[in-house]
């Protein structure tokens, strides 16, 4: 995060009242705060705080979907990537901004392994859709986002690779810690 956002976000925080105040990780966080066109991702059930957690934007159409953002760059098109550390404790919400209000497509990956390349045996995944993923390649209706003239918020809940049944989310744990 920049010094400028990290400031901003400190300002804004402060000056919000305590109920309102949610700790947003990424260098777009001043656009979630701002109020800009964003989305703020809120990510549950992480299997651990190892690694990295990225948030990828798309074009909402599938020829585009999971292309290489290098290749989309190329094309014009949008593509944005934010990826922090894994928070060591407390709630994770990521900021993503987008050029405009429209539909986008939206993909949360967590790097345990650390290589930033998705790894299918120990990486978890997830969509604002919070389908289950299972074992079949991801789907734009499973990513698509529509963002209004501000900031939408979208719960994620993670999915890692589950046995022959391929990405699901982890069960509950009874005490809830997580």
């Amino acid at each position: 995060m920049t010094k400028l956002a990290a400031i901003v976000l400190a300002l804004m925080a402060a000056a919000a009242p305590a109920s309102a105040q949610v700790r947003v990780f990424g260098s777009d966080a001043a656009a979630c705060v701002r109020g800009l066109p964003a989305i703020r991702a809120d990510i549950t059930d992480l299997m651990d705080r190892t690694g990295s957690v990225k948030l990828e934007v798309y074009p909402a159409n599938d020829t585009d979907f999971l292309k290489h953002g290098r290749e989309l760059r190329a094309q014009g098109k949008f593509y944005r990537r934010i990826k922090v550390p894994t928070p060591a404790a407390g709630p994770v919400s990521l900021c993503i901004r987008v050029p405009r209000p429209g539909r986008y497509a939206l993909l949360f990956t967590h790097d345990r392994d650390g290589r930033d390349k998705f790894n299918f045996w120990s990486d978890g995944a997830g969509f604002p859709s919070n389908v289950k993923i299972r074992r079949m390649r991801p789907t734009l209706a499973m990513a698509a986002i529509t963002v209004p003239q501000g900031v939408v918020v979208t719960r994620i809940r993670a999915q890692y690779l589950r046995g022959i049944a391929g990405f699901k989310p982890l069960p509950k744990r009874v005490s809830g810690a997580r």
